[in-house]
């Protein structure tokens, strides 16, 4: 399941409230894409002040939620289906029509997911196909996607519960194998707020996926309790993917670790390269 959605080729954050069973949508995203704002929490601040009404219950409508940012996971304002709708009547836009719709369909796509729960990761290929990653690419990100949720889970039945505890882990399985944590491993690539691992190439996919595959190996087999333990078994899990990037780049001359990425500039300049070779 993704918490990223389209809405007009615009990304839209989202979280998935198991309890109520709805989704929850990051307000100033959506906001952005209605207005097309430079900046949307300060065209928020000024509808609060038109709408008295709506400002009175904001408190109803919109609710701070954990959502995945570019400095990790950080409380933003969000609000469901129904409290969207009544922002959307304070924001005049010829979009609001077509959200609602997309709302709606929103919804309706999760409901059919829980049902059939091949539906999300067929969903989730379709938005790496829309922006024009590569079928074989594609592929190696599914696959990683599969073995991060299989690790996750299993840090959970042992005992690893706080996100900060899955960021530190996952920032030892990274140190190992790269050399690197997330957010150092982000700056060579020059993102942002982007997901680093939808702009890893083909071997640093395959490595990060190999620290990882090697990581739950290890907790399956040595069954780790608690943060401490499952630390350990996270730099365990990395070297042995750590060893063979290194090996590789002795018999390749080359690192591992790159500065390409998916970002419209970069694959410009890759397009422009191509119809220079030809």
């Amino acid at each position: 399941m993704s918490n990223i959605k389209l809405f007009e080729s615009r990304q839209i954050r989202s979280v998935w409230n198991e309890t109520e069973q709805k989704w929850y949508f990051v307000v100033t995203d959506v906001v952005q894409v209605l207005t097309d704002s430079p900046n949307p929490t300060d065209y928020i601040k000024k509808m609060r002040k038109r709408d008295e009404l709506l400002s009175k219950g904001w408190g109803q409508l919109v609710t701070p939620l954990s959502v995945d940012t570019a400095g990790g996971k950080q409380q933003l304002n969000c609000a469901n289906a129904h409290g969207l709708l009544r922002i959307i009547q304070s924001i005049p836009s010829p979009k609001a029509e077509p959200f609602k719709l997309w709302l709606a369909q929103v919804g309706s796509d999760r409901l059919d997911e829980i049902e059939n729960p091949e539906l999300a990761t067929q969903r989730t290929r379709e938005l790496y196909k829309l922006k024009d990653y590569p079928d074989d690419w594609i592929e190696k990100r599914m696959r990683s996607i599969a073995i991060r949720e299989e690790l996750t889970e299993e840090w959970k039945n042992r005992g690893v519960k706080e996100q900060k505890d899955y960021a530190i882990l996952t920032a030892e399985i990274s140190k190992a194998t790269f050399g690197l944590t997330p957010s150092q491993h982000k700056k060579v690539k020059g993102l942002k707020s982007q997901n680093l691992r939808d702009h890893m190439n083909d071997l640093e996919l395959i490595f990060s996926m190999l620290g990882e595959a090697s990581t739950t190996a290890i907790v399956q087999t040595k069954n780790p309790k608690g943060f401490i333990e499952n630390k350990i078994a996270a730099k365990q899990g990395g070297s042995v993917a750590g060893k063979a990037r290194r090996d590789l780049e002795i018999k390749t001359g080359k690192k591992v670790v790159s500065s390409e990425n998916y970002l419209p500039e970069q694959k410009k300049n890759k397009q422009i390269a191509k119809g220079k070779k030809k």
